[in-house]
């Protein structure tokens, strides 16, 4: 575990260079007001915002809203949140006093381009070495005074976590999680043999389609307490977790998140064709202004960085919601301008796990784990095997042919518990937020209309039109249902969050 604790820094003191850890187990989050008195910075963002020095209600950020709804996701250092700030994965803040004001630089440089790894002659991994430090890893950091459970699937990520912790002999000390998705994307049976398999206690955890009271009462809960809005698919599934598992409450939260950025995603076969080709379609972005949220031609007029994990509503629909909203077009233009001389395996990985992966997929269960006070655990983050694997040569790691990943992480596997990630192809944890929207339609319309951050006309416009299209077929349907769901989780924040409302 780590101790955290809140810093101050005051106008004339020395200045200083603060930046998270190599993959950002730890990000750190920063308190800056306009007014630039002062600067508070932590690792918790629960201490930060909880701080008497810092003022409530908080304030939304028009620009970081605007992310919310056009990308699906805030980049750092900017969050929802005026004055609040966080460092990530390859981010830095110079601090300074200028003319009696607290002054700060940010920059962001990304730590794990592929030219800087060994080569495969100098370097060969150590599988009993990789698995000892993800024990080590893991077990440093969990409270051993509480319940400890790994939130596991039949991946790469958990699955190597669990088999360094039943090699370590911790499996009377955690319980495997796993989450039952609906039909041929459910992952619980090959979860379940594996954790009898490895000697672990196992539970599955099911989706829920029409709320129930309860459902409705930790959603709640989980909107009031979750420091930051998320827009992940899977968002709603969590709080949920604690009606079937109470036990989650307080306890050590495992999660196999964290190592994409220092291991590369590659390009898919889809971002072959259509990244390379986007450097010339996204200049049609005048019709921005013009285009359905639904409509193949949103994603025809995509700037290379947005084919990296970001999807949303037009800005002509992000618009007609929020009047004053601001296109986020200028931020990925520029971003995709400077990696234009990376190759897509860099290019991939260094907007998409600083971004997507940290601020979108891992930070819902960073969200959850401090919404029920639960010590989170990311082994693969940590800083010790970060370097390690940020070293070893990419023939261990991706196949630039195949376009495979974490080599490695398969080869050890197939060859301990028989898993064959090859055979079983790309699973991912799936879940039906559409059936959500469909079933629990008066609910969620009621949240999103009392939301005082929407134009009341341009929503039900907005709505009713995609309300319609979601009940068709093909992509326009399934965007609309997730634009719908994206539109009521930022309501409910908003509505609900103790941030924003501690007054009330």
């Amino acid at each position: 575990m780590i101790n955290s604790m809140i810093n101050q820094y005051l106008s004339n003191q020395p200045g200083m260079v603060l930046e998270s850890d190599l993959a950002g187990e730890f990000p750190l989050y920063l308190y800056w007001p306009q007014d630039q008195s002062t600067l508070l910075y932590s690792t918790s963002i629960t201490e930060l915002l909880n701080d008497a020095c810092v003022p409530k209600p908080l304030k939304v950020s028009t620009e970081g809203l605007s992310f919310l709804l056009q990308s699906g996701v805030v980049p750092p250092p900017k969050t929802a949140y005026q004055d609040i700030y966080l460092l990530g994965i390859g981010d830095k803040a110079k601090v300074s006093t200028i003319n009696g004001k607290v002054d700060i630089q940010f920059s962001h440089a990304f730590p794990f381009l592929n030219a800087n790894r060994l080569q495969a002659d100098e370097m060969q991994p150590d599988e009993n070495l990789i698995l000892q430090m993800l024990a080590e890893a893991t077990i440093s950091r969990i409270d051993q005074s509480k319940p400890s459970f790994l939130f596991h699937s039949a991946g790469k990520d958990s699955n190597t976590i669990a088999l360094a912790l039943a090699e370590a002999g911790w499996q009377n000390k955690v319980t495997l999680i796993t989450h039952k998705s609906k039909g041929k994307a459910d992952e619980s049976e090959i979860s379940k043999k594996i954790a009898k398999q490895l000697g672990f206690k196992h539970q599955v955890l099911y989706e829920v389609d029409q709320l129930q009271i309860n459902h409705k009462l930790a959603i709640k809960e989980y909107l009031i307490q979750t420091p930051f809005p998320c827009t992940d698919n899977v968002t709603l599934a969590y709080p949920i977790y604690t009606h079937q598992l109470p036990e989650l409450k307080g306890a050590n939260i495992i999660d196999g998140g964290g190592n994409d950025s220092y291991m590369t995603i590659p390009p898919s076969v889809r971002d072959l064709k259509v990244i390379p080709l986007s450097k010339w379609t996204h200049y049609a972005s005048f019709i921005r202004h013009l285009v359905q949220s639904e409509s193949v031609l949103s994603l025809v007029i995509r700037t290379p960085a947005e084919w990296c994990g970001m999807s949303g509503l037009s800005l002509a629909d992000a618009k007609k919601l929020m009047p004053d909203t601001v296109s986020v077009y200028p931020y990925w233009k520029q971003e995709s301008q400077l990696r234009k001389d990376l190759d897509l395996f860099d290019f991939k990985t260094s907007i998409l796990t600083p971004v997507t992966a940290s601020e979108l997929h891992i930070r819902k269960v960073r969200n959850f784990a401090d919404s029920i006070s639960s010590n989170m655990v990311l082994p693969f983050a940590n800083q010790i095997i970060a370097e390690y694997f940020a070293n070893m040569p990419e023939e261990y790691l991706f196949d630039r042919k195949t376009l495979k990943n974490k080599l490695i992480l398969r080869k050890i596997l197939k060859e301990r518990i028989g898993l064959d990630s090859d055979a079983l192809g790309k699973m991912g944890f799936k879940y039906d937020s559409r059936s959500i929207v469909l079933q629990n339609n008066d609910e969620l319309f009621q949240e999103i209309f009392s939301c005082k951050l929407w134009n009341q006309v341009g929503l039900e416009k907005v709505l009713k039109r995609l309300k319609h299209n979601m009940n068709g077929q093909g992509w326009s349907s399934i965007a609309s249902g997730r634009f719908l769901y994206r539109i009521y989780l930022l309501s409910g924040w908003y509505n609900n969050n103790f941030t924003i409302n501690i007054e009330s």
